[in-house]
């Protein structure tokens, strides 16, 4: 399994090259970006960010004091605002109340248990957590999403029903604990996924070529 893993990240980042995730100019808004991300495209992350830029409110404390539903129509191009805005000012409160509104302050004791203190928080679960930690903090945690699942079942590597965790056991127990490989890994199964290996795949032109899926 290492040697498959190290393949196909060879192969993709010969094909891809770097991918320098996640898109944010501070830690803080690479933890919203990982919550407003959820069932949408980046993009629209991106236009959400830039209306809280306008608004000049991209700080905790700010967005903390801002009611929920003017919070919502900031971020509607990210989708599912309202309840986007909820999970939101979910972990703004977590973090104000925990870390007095710091980012910095929450990574202070290392990681230890924050991935459990963060799955705590309404409205974040597993891949938010773990983008929160892997691309905020640069621990080294591997995030897991459908084009994972995805794309390394139809590589005949793992059943359709693997869970979150086991699959994320698979390359954290095969390739070197390291967040920017990680990061970057991610980044190319998220490119793979978005350009080849879609639900309608496109196997011809996929630069993975021994994979059993082009054969059915």
């Amino acid at each position: 399994m290492k040697r498959k893993l190290t393949n196909i990240y060879r192969t993709l980042y010969s094909h891809f090259g770097p991918q320098n995730w996640w898109p944010g100019d501070t830690p803080f808004e690479v933890c919203v970006g990982a919550i407003l991300t959820q069932n949408t495209a980046w993009q629209n992350v991106e236009k959400a960010i830039v209306n809280l830029k306008k608004q000049k409110i991209l700080k905790p404390h700010k967005i903390n004091k801002l009611p929920t539903k003017k919070l919502a129509s900031y971020i509607i191009p990210a989708g599912y605002f309202n309840v986007k805005a909820k999970r939101l000012k979910n972990f703004i409160s977590f973090l104000c109340e925990e870390y007095d509104g710091e980012v910095s302050n929450m990574f202070s004791n290392g990681s230890g248990n924050l991935r459990n203190h963060l799955l705590s928080v309404n409205g974040i679960g597993p891949e938010t957590a773990d983008s929160i930690l892997l691309y905020a903090g640069n621990v080294p945690i591997f995030v897991v999403d459908a084009y994972t699942k995805r794309i390394f079942h139809r590589l005949n590597l793992t059943p359709e029903d693997i869970t979150y965790h086991e699959m994320q056991e698979i390359f954290m127990e095969n390739l070197p604990l390291d967040a920017m490989l990680f990061n970057e890994y991610h980044a190319l199964i998220v490119m793979l996924g978005k350009n080849y290996c879609k639900k309608k795949p496109l196997c011809k032109e996929c630069p993975i070529k021994n994979c059993d899926f082009r054969t059915l």
